[in-house]
């Protein structure tokens, strides 16, 4: 141990705190050194954040559809969609009924023949009042959440042609 203090005192004798102790600019402290005055600099022309790529090409794959992934949708549109959308998609949740502008039916025309990714890009971007879900639900929960959106959209006008089986459970 006593041949090893020697070089102990050595590495400790190049400590200091001139790394802490340095001349630097605070966040968005005012700059003579760029033209437009700032210390905050832009972010290089064509710069992706790290995993970006993996995320956009997620979102724009949609999964295959299995009862797994509609239980997941249902489970993540109860949480996160029906107290606006109500549970069963009318834009009638509770948030609506205590004052909130009601979102749009999902049962419209013009929601049922619009295309699954529709309702992943307003998940992720919003729409209208509807503020983004990108930082709440993953890319996953949101293509479960689509795909439960058109089993809510297809239970809503079905009929005894598409499932003749129930013609008999009726009875």
């Amino acid at each position: 141990m006593r041949r090893f203090a020697p070089l102990a005192v050595l590495l400790l004798a190049g400590c200091d705190l001139s790394m802490t102790q340095q001349p630097k600019y605070a966040v968005y402290a005012p700059s003579s050194i760029w033209p437009d005055g700032t210390s905050a600099r832009p972010l290089p022309v064509g710069t992706v954040a790290q995993g970006d790529l993996a995320r956009e090409a997620a979102q724009n794959k949609p999964p295959e559809v299995t009862a797994a992934l509609l239980a997941r949708g249902q489970d993540r549109f109860n949480a996160y969609c029906s107290p606006c959308h109500g549970l069963s998609g009318y834009g009638d949740g509770m948030v609506v009924q205590r004052g909130f502008p009601p979102p749009p039916s999902y049962h419209s025309d013009g929601l049922r023949q619009i295309d699954g990714q529709f309702f992943v890009n307003v998940q992720t971007q919003g729409f209208g009042v509807m503020y983004a879900y990108a930082d709440r639900v993953s890319v996953e929960d949101r293509w479960a959440i689509a795909a439960y959106i058109r089993a809510l959209q297809l239970s809503q006008y079905a009929s005894v042609a598409v499932a003749p089986e129930a013609r008999e459970k009726l009875r």
